[in-house]
């Protein structure tokens, strides 16, 4: 399947609607270095390299940069589908018609996180030579601080917090980007994308409704995916929970250092935020993901529990090693993770 990238980019830009020019704030990698500093002090996790620099960009920026971690990582899959369909005739016709509309709810659902998303650790898990980025979405940031009644500094230096903690998880935790890329190539690699000509002549040449829904429906073009990688999404799911739960617990030690009210901050916050980045939306469509926001809370909770069992050194210890990592069960049943871990952790 050939998906038109430049098109999703269109579409991404005409949903997101580009707002003025968002002046960068003063002092802002000051900020992010302090952040750094404020994480590292209360997790204990040290980075082994230099963080990426905090980056003040508009929403097109934003949809390049995500739309070329979106390509990376999922065109060699959609595309290895052309393999077996001819590019022209009916069936190509309807390939490409595929293609088009994955295209359009890529680009349309980038534009609408686009409009909303604060800021983010952007990370390339199949592509360990991808720098990673540090991104403030400016015209959003704007906004939301009139939106919310919060003081734009404050605002800033909170979303900052929260991506530098993504940022030092990464670059301290050695197992974690190639547990979650090795996991993610091998999920990708499983999906039956390669079209069965037989099926797609059950389809009328104009219905191209019904393949929308295909795609809607957690299964692009009968993708599926066997018993045996249900284990792999568990270690997704739990890891993914984990690294949200403790972005969630970081913020609030970090940012009690250095905020008035974090508490106030964190209400209105949890009221507008999305659940997770678009990556994982499209690949909920395409693998059958189920990680909810109910997920990064349950790794909130986890990790609350994991502190008062053994102190912020017992957390610091989740990530010493890739089988001290929860599974998704035992995120949702942190005494279950601290029995299975009790020996190590003495």
């Amino acid at each position: 399947m050939q998906v038109d990238w430049e098109l999703a980019g269109r579409i991404a830009r005409s949903a997101a609607k580009e707002d003025p020019p968002s002046a960068r704030p003063d002092g802002l990698d000051e900020t992010a270095a302090a952040a750094r500093e404020q994480v590292v002090a209360a997790t204990l996790l040290t980075p082994r390299d230099t963080l990426p620099a905090a980056e003040w960009v508009s929403r097109g920026a934003w949809i390049d940069a995500n739309l070329a971690t979106m390509r990376a990582t999922l065109g060699p899959v959609l595309e290895d589908a052309t393999t077996s369909v001819p590019s022209t005739g009916p069936l190509g016709s309807l390939q490409n018609a595929g293609g088009a509309v994955v295209a359009a709810e890529v680009g349309a659902l980038l534009g609408l996180f686009a409009r909303r998303v604060l800021g983010q650790y952007e990370l390339s898990l199949v592509d360990p030579d991808a720098p990673p980025r540090l991104l403030l979405v400016g015209p959003n940031l704007d906004r939301a601080a009139g939106e919310l009644g919060a003081d734009r500094e404050e605002l800033v230096t909170w979303v900052t917090l929260h991506e530098v903690t993504h940022a030092v998880q990464f670059g301290s935790v050695e197992w974690l980007r190639p547990r979650l890329g090795g996991a993610l190539r091998q999920l990708l690699g499983a999906l039956d994308v390669k079209m069965d000509p037989r099926k797609l002549l059950d389809l009328r040449m104009d219905d191209v409704k019904a393949l929308a829904d295909s795609v809607r429906e957690g299964g692009l073009l009968g993708a599926v995916m066997g018993a045996e990688r249900k284990a792999i999404l568990d270690r997704v799911q739990g890891t993914m929970g984990l690294v949200e739960g403790h972005a969630e617990w970081a913020m609030d030690q970090a940012g009690g250092e250095v905020l008035e009210d974090v508490d106030a901050l964190r209400a209105a916050m949890d009221r507008r935020r999305e659940d997770r980045a678009p990556l994982l939306r499209i690949l909920d469509r395409l693998l059958g993901f189920d990680l909810k926001l109910k997920q990064y809370q349950q790794g909130r909770v986890f990790c609350d529990a994991v502190v008062a069992a053994r102190g912020v050194e017992g957390l610091r210890d989740v990530w010493s090693a890739e089988d001290l990592a929860p599974s998704s069960g035992e995120l949702a049943m942190p005494a279950a993770y601290l029995a299975r871990t009790g020996r190590r952790a003495a």
